[in-house]
């Protein structure tokens, strides 16, 4: 079995959700070396979160900032972590609800993704910096 483990820099995105698997892979040629495994990824922030779903219509993308601002809304009057502004706490329940690690299938060297499928950074807060991603691919 093959192992390979890298951590990676994401450019700094503007809050909402972004498709960033060509970002990913293009840090990440390993991938290249595994016929059939696994690629984990992981994201090292707690206001941040991934996922994966549409890679097509960037409406769905607007649509799914839309619907978890409406989740989470800022400004509530019982939040208490409020140290870095409106947006601190609704970002990280964010982070917890949409999750801090995809797994995909590796199959011939390649993401095994579904036509349609991306991986997203769900980026909550209004000025992030760069987020950092552990990833790991293995398999034979």
């Amino acid at each position: 079995m093959k192992s390979f483990q890298k951590e990676i820099r994401l450019s700094a995105k503007s809050r909402g959700f972004h498709l960033v698997t060509q970002e990913i892979l293009s840090q990440f040629s390993e991938i290249q070396n595994i016929n059939v495994g696994m690629f984990h990824v992981f994201i090292k922030h707690t206001s941040a979160s991934l996922t994966i779903n549409e890679n097509a219509d960037p409406t769905v993308r607007d649509d799914f900032e839309s619907h978890i601002n409406k989740m989470v809304p800022e400004n509530q009057p019982y939040y208490r972590h409020t140290y870095e502004g409106p947006d601190d706490m609704p970002a990280h329940i964010k982070a917890s609800l949409m999750g801090t690690s995809v797994q995909i299938p590796i199959t011939q060297g390649q993401l095994n993704l579904g036509i349609w499928q991306g991986i997203y950074l769900c980026e909550h807060r209004n000025h992030a910096s760069g987020r950092h991603l552990v990833l790991t691919a293995f398999g034979n």
